[in-house]
């Protein structure tokens, strides 16, 4: 069974960091793209950033030059380093995942669970 598990979200003072990071598990054959989501209360969950399984990136206008995406393909995990953190930044941040595993050979779209980024003073 495959699951994507977040890490790395907290309580940070406006200007601070955090990084997030998301692993894989179970049998994983390949990951294509991976890629992060946030959702604030009463709005609609909406792309941060993505990375390709080459390396190619993407992010939302309100994070770019803040964020940062890259993934270790070794490790099947894909990280999100938030700088100059903002109070609209709070929201629950969502990895997610294209990939095929040895349960599911086609390739699926998987989500994690969500970690709570909380950027206050």
């Amino acid at each position: 069974q495959v699951q994507l598990v977040e890490s790395g979200g907290g309580l940070v003072q406006p200007g601070g960091s955090l990084r997030l990071s998301c692993a894989t598990s179970g049998i994983i054959l390949s990951v294509n793209s991976m890629g992060w989501y946030r959702q604030a209360p009463g709005k609609q969950r909406e792309l941060v950033a993505r990375i390709t399984s080459r390396g190619g990136t993407s992010y939302a206008d309100s994070v770019t030059g803040r964020f940062t995406i890259s993934r270790d393909n070794a490790k099947n995990t894909v990280y999100l380093q938030m700088n100059s953190l903002k109070p609209e930044d709070t929201a629950v941040y969502y990895c997610n995942a294209d990939l095929t595993s040895l349960l599911e050979p086609r390739t699926q779209n998987y989500w994690g669970q969500g970690t709570q980024v909380t950027v206050s003073s």
